[in-house]
């Protein structure tokens, strides 16, 4: 019997094992065959009250020269012993399917290289979405269409932060203690917080997008947190949403990757995904705009994700998978140059004049100690060379600032 193979016994892993173990769903080959059977990567003592504790081994060459083992999962993350086991398993013939989006956000290029040469093949549509279904849509099922943006709200712990902060009134440190006693943080939030997380999500979107590999992605935080004050009293009164996006726009020939805080008008798709959801919205010359939401983190969920892949490789062994893209470096656009309408912020005492032939401005009342207005279309280049003391400057989608 062929058998699949998990690496990583923790919160994904372990949901991926136990629905695999109850025989939720039967993925069955075009031979009629199962792919039920699988053995565990990690120690019993890891394991102590998992029913699969039996199946664990802990050196990964005995599932390297398995021939039973046609598919790995990797659930380890990062890209240190992930991207070994990953390269040999791949080198060995057999499948894989990881959640790991710093796996394929920093390797991507060359394991599916790898992949191809092997005749196997590499699916990670749960590392951009979680549970949400985005790579194979944007692949297959949008494949009739000219695809001029991807943007999203692609890490729940800083969409959970943002929310109790703006709703709730909670400070930073408030918000992300209570992130972590839930576990929606991780003890070090760093790649949360900095955008890290969301930029590398965007990352593995535009590589697909554009069918061409882009590194890195610019992340414009701006020590958003610190600033949500101001921004939560211009949004009072008003059902503009304030949230942290990932966007891939093309332009022309080009494209632009980077992670901003972004005002986004009430009325957009975007605007009402709060809490620990995330949401990823496509932008097609035929279809319009079409909207992906839902869990972005946790075990079930993410496992849904890994498993549907598994379903995808074992009832399609011989199908050819869209979800790549070559080597090639697409020509890219620095986000500085990106056309917009913004919001900024300027901690001056006095509104200072501004260029008006760089930007046009629509000051608001001010807030307390904070001034800010909107722009017409410009760029962040165009705005930061206008004269203003910029203390915030975040990108508008769907406000009409004139």
């Amino acid at each position: 019997m062929k058998k699949l193979a998990i690496l990583g016994p923790g919160v994904v892993g372990g949901s991926c094992a136990e629905i695999s173990a109850a025989g939720r769903r039967s993925a069955r080959t075009e031979r009629g065959g199962t792919a039920g059977a699988f053995v565990c990567a990690g120690a019993p003592r890891e394991l102590p009250d998992r029913p699969y504790k039996d199946k664990a081994v802990t050196d990964f060459s005995v599932i390297e020269h398995d021939a039973d083992v046609f598919l790995v999962i990797e659930t380890i993350g990062g890209c240190g012993a992930a991207l070994e086991y990953v390269r040999r398993a791949l080198a060995a013939g057999k499948h894989v399917v990881t959640a790991n989006k710093q796996l394929i956000a920093e390797h991507g290029t060359e394991l599916l290289a790898l992949a191809e040469g092997q005749r196997c093949k590499p699916l990670f549509e749960a590392s951009v979405g979680g549970g949400i279904p985005v790579l194979h849509p944007l692949s297959q099922c949008l494949g009739a269409n000219e695809i001029y943006e991807v943007r999203g709200i692609l890490n729940g712990t800083t969409n959970f932060i943002l929310t109790q902060m703006l709703e709730r009134g909670q400070s930073y440190e408030s918000a992300l203690r209570d992130a972590q006693t839930r576990g929606y943080a991780e003890q070090d939030p760093t790649a949360d917080v900095e955008g890290i997380d969301a930029g590398r999500k965007v990352c593995i979107l535009a590589d697909m997008m554009f069918g061409k590999k882009r590194r890195p992605v610019p992340r414009q935080h701006d020590r958003y947190f610190r600033h949500h004050g101001g921004g939560r009293r211009i949004c009072r009164g008003s059902r503009d949403e304030l949230r942290l996006l990932g966007r891939a726009v093309r332009q022309g020939q080009s494209l632009t990757v980077f992670v901003s805080p972004h005002f986004i008008a009430g009325t957009q798709p975007l605007a009402p995904v709060s809490g620990v959801l995330n949401a990823v919205e496509v932008l097609g010359s035929s279809v319009g705009a079409v909207l992906f939401s839902g869990p972005g983190a946790g075990g079930p969920a993410t496992a849904s994700a890994v498993l549907a892949d598994v379903i995808d490789i074992v009832r399609n062994p011989g199908r050819s998978q869209p979800v790549s893209w070559s080597a090639e470096p697409a020509t890219l656009l620095d986000p500085e140059e990106l056309e917009a309408s913004f919001f900024f912020r300027t901690k001056a005492p006095q509104r200072k004049p501004v260029n008006r032939r760089s930007v046009s401005v629509r000051w608001l009342p001010d807030a307390g100690a904070f001034h800010g207005g909107f722009t017409q279309k410009t760029t962040r280049r165009a705005l930061r060379a206008s004269g203003l003391a910029l203390d915030a400057v975040w990108a508008l989608v769907g406000i009409k600032t004139f």
